[in-house]
């Protein structure tokens, strides 16, 4: 089994909907630290498991600098965004969503082999 994984920062603004009060209703803005995972048996015809500028591309390129509001047809809570991104990229399986120091978001996909330390 082949791991990769891929760490972008990721700036942008959004205001969540909540049943609740709170100040994340009001419109706000993270630099997110995102990190995809992707994993595969057999290496594509490039010798990759996935191309990270193509990560990149789908995922950073569309939300940094964006107001998440307007293009994410969701809530984007931190854990909304970490199970998006891991639905847009097919050899995905986990990613994390560091919204700040002290706050991260985990979608796990599937229930992956051991990975190397790290990863």
């Amino acid at each position: 089994m082949y791991y990769v994984s891929k760490r972008m920062e990721i700036s942008g603004s959004h205001r969540l909907t909540l049943s609740y009060e709170s100040k994340c209703s009001n419109i706000h803005g993270h630099n997110w630290i995102v990190t995809v995972y992707c994993r595969a048996e057999q290496l594509n015809k490039d010798g990759m498991v996935c191309d990270f500028t193509h990560i990149k591309q789908l995922i950073h390129d569309r939300l940094d600098h964006a107001h998440l509001n307007d293009i994410l047809p969701f809530n984007p809570t931190a854990e909304n965004l970490a199970r998006w991104i891991t639905e847009q990229i097919p050899e995905c399986y986990k990613t994390t969503v560091r919204e700040s120091e002290g706050n991260t978001a985990v979608y796990l996909a599937i229930d992956p082999d051991p990975t190397p330390a790290g990863l």
